[in-house]
């Protein structure tokens, strides 16, 4: 087999980390380099290559350190049968190339993941070994996310948390049955002991920042997981369940869902095309509705039809509405918080502004109408001291008449013109 160059393996390298979703930076500790000691920032603006929760552009080098795996999960491209072109970063090579790209202002940080080479603890090594460097012998000070193996030892696991700022330990699948099927050689239980322990490790260096100023931080961004959707069976409301469970017993920052996507020479056990994009779409928003807007998980099960699947036409919010419009109209001037955060078309920070103008004065319609992007969602589920609903939550037809027409913009047209 011919050698390959650095730029060859970056090719290759790359290309295969796409299929890894878990990769954000929100949550990072800041550190800057204005002091004129070390390298790099997690402030600095750059090459997209993911968003914070905030809107800020952040760029990562996201690479795998090999997309060689001794595993021989069905549904990845890397897996062991796969006839896919194989390259091997060194150590070196990817402490190099970051500190490269940092100083062209190519990127911000850096997202490393690997498939599993010799062993699990072998594996780990080398992605902390990477992470180390560049922390105490670069002095790095930009983003870090090290993706773990819950196999390797847990004293490695928790070596990588003192020098990245997020880490992340997929789950892979939504349930034990998929696992069991797809990916035998991976286990759930280790998988939750490894994501409990990293949790516990978290809440530990926490607790020892607030008594003592030099104890070091460990993966202040937090945690993170990802599981593919529509490799298997698994329902949006087994799903949606399972995220927040996740959540709930090991504080997770974020859990992210990835479209699964047919491979080359796949296993026959796996389904022949990809689920539509707008499922994941659909998983992402019912994941914030249970983040910021107080949704139970069943409530957002509620929505979905007899298979569990979410509406692909609306989103579970008006989902939601329009199942439950006995909650509705609410009166902006006197609801809850909580009741406000249910009506389609109010975001959190309309929200906000809502109770904080209240509190001087009643409001009207036009007055909400200034307060949101566009009133017209909103109407059907809202009372003001000038507007009241009449009869239009009942309607057979709301859901048409909330929803806006499909409109094909034309090439050359701006698409807030087009809107307009």
């Amino acid at each position: 087999m011919a050698r390959l160059d650095t730029q060859q393996k970056l090719e290759i390298l790359a290309d295969a980390a796409k299929y890894d979703a878990s990769c954000a930076s929100s949550g990072s500790s800041k550190r800057d380099s204005r002091s004129g000691k070390g390298m790099g920032s997690t402030e600095g603006m750059g090459i997209c290559h993911a968003y914070a929760p905030d809107g800020r552009c952040i760029s990562l080098l996201k690479i795998l350190l090999t997309n060689s795996c001794i595993f021989d999960c069905h549904y990845c491209i890397n897996r062991k049968s796969s006839n896919v072109r194989r390259a091997r970063f060194t150590v070196d090579e990817v402490v190099q190339l970051t500190l490269n790209f940092y100083k062209r202002n190519y990127i911000e940080g850096l997202f490393l993941s690997s498939g599993i080479i010799h062993s699990s603890n072998y594996t780990m090594e080398q992605l902390v070994e990477v992470a180390r460097q560049l922390r105490e012998v670069h002095d790095f000070r930009g983003y870090i996310h090290l993706k773990t193996i819950p196999d390797a030892d847990p004293e490695l696991v928790r070596q990588a948390g003192l020098h990245a700022d997020r880490v992340s330990i997929n789950v892979e699948l939504p349930t034990r049955e998929g696992l069991t099927r797809l990916a035998p050689e991976k286990d759930e239980a280790r998988i939750e002991g490894a994501m409990k322990a990293t949790k516990i490790d978290i809440l530990d260096a926490k607790d020892a920042r607030k008594k003592y100023r030099s104890a070091p931080r460990f993966a202040p961004g937090g945690q993170s997981t990802q599981m593919i959707v529509g490799a298997d069976d698994a329902n949006d409301g087994a799903i949606v369940t399972r995220a927040r469970s996740l959540y709930d017993r090991f504080g997770l920052r974020r859990v992210y869902y990835s479209a699964f996507s047919p491979i080359p020479e796949p296993s026959a056990v796996l389904p022949l095309k990809r689920p539509p994009l707008m499922r994941e779409h659909r998983l992402y928003q019912s994941d914030w509705l249970m983040r910021f807007y107080g949704f139970t998980p069943q409530e957002v099960v509620a929505t979905t039809d007899t298979a569990g699947m979410l509406p692909l036409d609306i989103d579970p919010k008006l989902a939601f509405a329009l199942k439950f419009r006995e909650q509705f109209p609410v009166d902006i001037n006197r609801a809850s918080r909580e009741q406000l955060l249910r009506v389609p078309g109010l975001g959190t920070k309309a929200v906000g502004r809502i109770l904080s103008v209240r509190r001087h004065r009643s409001l009207r319609l036009e007055d909400v109408a200034r307060l949101t992007v566009s009133v017209k969602k909103i109407r059907p589920f809202i009372i003001t001291i000038d507007w009241r609903p009449t009869l239009l939550t009942d309607r057979a037809d709301l859901k048409s008449l909330v929803m806006p027409p499909p409109a094909q913009l034309d090439l050359f047209t701006a698409p807030m013109a087009a809107a307009a």
